[in-house]
Formats: structure tokens, C-alpha cells, sequence
């Protein structure tokens, strides 16, 4: 399962990505996380040291060697440079799956607090008033289209606050979406504004109330986004030592947010898997990218990169 982490700023919306990916990992299930986040807080949340966290390789420092392994033999893909990040798979991609070896996890994914992470890198001073941070987590949408995620495995992926991501089609790249939703009316409007986009495109919303610290405090959430109130987690001495950067064993998180993270895997687990849906949105976000701009980017017409009869799955995968 592909797990989305979303919410306003300033939400919990990383220390609860890196609790429940250390959640799920506890249990012994194959797991990769990803901070998407132009902010760049996963890795200390996860237990890095500052210093550590600076020096991990970033996905957008590499895009030109993602794309040239993940393009592969495609004869539909002219080079690395006419792929975007919305170009979809097809016969002779090279596709990625959790635990499998491969050069992108090699040079890109490093462990830090028993997590296998990989970072889209910060916003960096040169890239001020010249670039766009959506070029950078255009990495973590090309490894999604290409990643075959098997049962019993998870993708924990920390997004960009607020709307951000339907800057293209990334929000449709998961199987569960966790919106983290403080009880005040700035974060409802976040979560109001996230489902008026997210529902066109039939993306389930669960709303993760966090910071709650009393009856009064999931009410004001109930009545504001009803049956999408998925489980809260209450305010805590442990919670707030991980979002200062210093999480403590699993052991000691408080037995009613435990529960609450376990509510939260039941509610992974119970989707269905549908990996036609989801190839037919990656060749709908690639044909609308294509269109508005990547043509006119790359010199050619994208649409021709799309495999009308590919369809990514399990059978698709090649170890």
C-alpha cells in the first residue's frame, strides 16, 4: 500500500508520518519512506541528527539518473530527457519494488532509525527565484508510477503541506491518504479545501485528528469533517519529544494513541488494491501535463509515450 501524509503546516503532520512508519516497521513489514516535504523534517523525526540529515543524497539531485534507469529498454520513450514526471511505465521500463535491489535505492535510500528513507532534498538557495519545488518531487512521482507494492508492504510518504500536490497528479499516486487535522478552523479549512479536489478523482480522505486535548476537541472535528474523522491522537510528553526531534521506543507511546495507529493500518489494509485505476490516472495526469506544457518543454508529443494496453502490476514486475 501507498500511504499519503498530508495536512496544514505545522499540523504533526511529519512526526506522525515518522511514528506511524516506525508503527508499521515494528511490525515487521517491508516499508519505505519518503519526505516530500519541501521542508525536510522526516529524517530528524525519524531520530537523525541534524548534521546527519543534511548529508543524506537527495532524490532531486539525481533526477537525470532516475529517469535513465527507470526508462530501460521503452521503446515508446526517446531518452531520459523526454521523460517528465508524470510519464508513465509500459513494456521496458524498469520498475521498482520495495525490497528489491536496484542502482536507485543503492545510491538514494539510507536507513536512519531503523526506516529506510529516501529525501527529495530541500528547496536550496540556488534554486531561489528559479525554480519550482514540484521539479523536485517530480522524482517521488516517477518512482510512484513505476513501484509495484506488494501485499504486506507499505510506501509512508510525508507531502507537501496544504494543496500543493494537485500541482500534478501526485495525490492520486496512493492507496490511502491521512490527512492530519489539528481541531481549529484554519486546519478544517485545509482539510476542506484537500477533499474538494481529492473526491473529483475518487480519493478517499481520512481525517487524523492530532494535538486533541479533550472531548470539546473531537467534537469540533466531528462537526467539521463528519464521518471522514478516521481516530485522534491526543496530545502527550511522548509526542511532543518526537516533533522536538528526540523519539522515544514505540513502547512508551500512551495506549490510546497506539490505538489509534493501529487504527490507522487496519484502514491501509482494508483498500483495494486497483491497479487499473491507478494506471489509467497516471496516463490521465501525463496526457493533461503534456498538453499544458511538457511538449512544449521536451520537443515532442508526449502522448506517444503512453502503452494504450500496459497496465502496472504484479505481473508486470521482473525480479
Amino acid at each position: 500500500m501507498k500511504i499519503a501524509l498530508v495536512g496544514k503546516g505545522g499540523s504533526g503532520k511529519t512526526t506522525l508520518a515518522a511514528l506511524f512508519a516506525r508503527h508499521l516497521a515494528g511490525g515487521g513489514a517491508p516499508l519505505l519512506a519518503i519526505d516530500a516535504d519541501i521542508n525536510q523534517h522526516l529524517a530528524a523525526a525519524l531520530g537523525a541528527a541534524e548534521d546527519e540529515a543534511v548529508l543524506l543524497p537527495a532524490l532531486g539531485d539525481h533526477l537525470t539518473e532516475i529517469k535513465e534507469y527507470l526508462r530501460g529498454s521503452n521503446p515508446r520513450i526517446s531518452s531520459a530527457a523526454a521523460m517528465v514526471k508524470t510519464t508513465p511505465p509500459g513494456p521496458g521500463s524498469r520498475l521498482l519494488s520495495i525490497t528489491g535491489a536496484n542502482p536507485i535505492y543503492d545510491a538514494l535510500v539510507r536507513e536512519v532509525g531503523g526506516i529506510r528513507l529516501a529525501v527529495t532534498g530541500p528547496f536550496a538557495t540556488e534554486d531561489l527565484g528559479v525554480a519550482c519545488y514540484h521539479s523536485k518531487v517530480g522524482a517521488v512521482e516517477l518512482l510512484l508510477n513505476h513501484l509495484v507494492d506488494g501485499p504486506g508492504e507499505y510506501v509512508v510518504v510525508d507531502m507537501t503541506a496544504g494543496a500543493d500536490s494537485f500541482a500534478s497528479g501526485l495525490f492520486t499516486r496512493f492507496d490511502a491518504t491521512f490527512l492530519v487535522c489539528e481541531p481549529t478552523l484554519r486546519s478544517v479549512g485545509v482539510y476542506r479545501q484537500y477533499v474538494g479536489y481529492a473526491r473529483d478523482f475518487g480519493v478517499r480522505v481520512h481525517v487524523v485528528g492530532n494535538k486533541v486535548d479533550d472531548e470539546s476537541d473531537v467534537d469540533f472535528l466531528r462537526e467539521h469533517v463528519g464521518g471522514d474523522l478516521l481516530t485522534w491522537v491526543g496530545r502527550s510528553a511522548y509526542m511532543k519529544a518526537a516533533e522536538r526531534g528526540r523519539p522515544r521506543p514505540l513502547s512508551a507511546l500512551e495506549s490510546a494513541n497506539r490505538d489509534a495507529l493501529d487504527t490507522m493500518r487496519k484502514a491501509v489494509d482494508a483498500c483495494r488494491k486497483e491497479w487499473a485505476t491507478y494506471t489509467r490516472q497516471a496516463v490521465e495526469f501525463h496526457l493533461r501535463n503534456a498538453t499544458a506544457w511538457a511538449n512544449d518543454k521536451v520537443g515532442e508529443d508526449l502522448a506517444d509515450q503512453v502503452d494504450p494496453d500496459f497496465v502496472l502490476g504484479p505481473e508486470t514486475l521482473v525480479h
